[in-house]
């Protein structure tokens, strides 16, 4: 860990990679560059601030009404711009439940809790008996209505996704949501699709999030061909993240602008249920933060006026007051 991020890579992602472009969208989200040792402005080791929300041992609460579960350090591919890059491949592996008894308990003694958000590391790489034990045993704490099953494997790993699999999620926490992270089109493999569609089949919502990284997917048809993708793949796409500040990893942030400016382009060209929240994690820890194009012009005396996305402007009347 002293040299930095470790590099785990599974063969099947090495595959997808071009070893003749330097610049392939695969190989810069995988394989280590120079520029890692460079420091820029900003960067944080742990940039959204767990360690600071640590309530027990691996359980971090940001939100009043979620936790996150940190229920491994080991990922079938570490990615050079990991938020977690402090912990993934430092030793340990999966947690065992009495090690997540702490956690456990704290959840239980906070009703208020009513998600929790299972990742790592990645949970998927966890054996099978291993995860639907984890899942069973939060569906013991009856406050608890719903799990987030975080997860690269469909990208990285598809055949890690087995029926098997599926039905263990499905049958230890009926109402686990999965949240996979494809952030290029060129990882919409054919296996990649039917993980996907074994996921779905088994009656688990799918969902994406999309960290916006340079070089790799910063330009609106690239972003389009991913989220229209995915909705074929009947994966929803959810979050499009503004990269989180982590040291070492400035070449591969994008400027906010930017971010809005892709949304500008995509907004009205691209279908509603593929068009995911462009948010920003703000640094620290103190939450997720919306941002986007700004389409309200002005608004006084009751008139507001709307500029849509083919720039015609629009009066919108607000009713009379009662």
């Amino acid at each position: 860990m002293a040299a930095g991020l470790p590099i785990s890579i599974t063969p099947y992602y090495l595959a997808l990679c071009d070893p003749n472009d330097p610049d392939c969208p695969i190989r810069r989200q995988c394989i280590p560059r120079a520029e890692e040792a460079i420091a820029a402005q900003g960067d944080l080791r742990d940039p959204l601030g767990e360690e600071a929300h640590e309530v027990a041992p691996h359980l971090v609460q940001r939100y009043p009404d979620r936790v996150l579960l940190v229920a491994t350090d080991r990922c079938g591919v570490y990615c050079r711009f990991c938020t977690r890059s402090r912990l993934v491949g430092g030793g340990g592996g999966a947690r065992s439940l009495a090690a997540l008894d702490p956690a456990f308990a704290w959840i239980e003694a906070h009703p208020e809790v009513h998600e929790v958000i299972i990742s790592g590391g990645d949970p998927c790489v966890m054996s099978t008996g291993r995860l639907a034990r984890l899942l069973g045993r939060i569906r013991r704490i009856d406050h608890v209505q719903y799990v987030r099953l975080a997860t690269r494997a469909p990208v990285t790993l598809p055949q890690r996704i087995t029926k098997e699999l599926c039905v263990a999620i499905r049958e230890a926490h009926e109402t686990t949501w999965v949240m996979t992270h494809f952030n290029h089109s060129k990882e919409l493999t054919d296996e990649a699709r039917a993980a996907c569609a074994r996921l779905a089949d088994a009656g688990l919502p799918v969902m994406n999030q999309t960290v916006l990284l340079r070089g790799v997917n910063d330009d609106p048809a690239t972003l389009e061909a991913l989220f229209r993708g995915l909705v074929r793949s009947r994966v929803r796409p959810y979050y499009l993240l503004q990269m989180d500040p982590v040291g070492g990893t400035g070449h591969l942030r994008t400027p906010l602008r930017r971010g809005v400016e892709l949304m500008a382009a995509l907004q009205g060209r691209v279908s509603g249920i593929a068009l995911p929240k462009l948010i920003v994690d703000t640094p620290g820890g103190l939450g997720k933060v919306p941002i986007g194009p700004n389409y309200l012009v002005s608004a006084e005396g009751g008139v507001t006026v709307l500029e849509t996305f083919r720039g015609d402007f629009v009066e919108y009347y607000d009713p009379p007051e009662s």
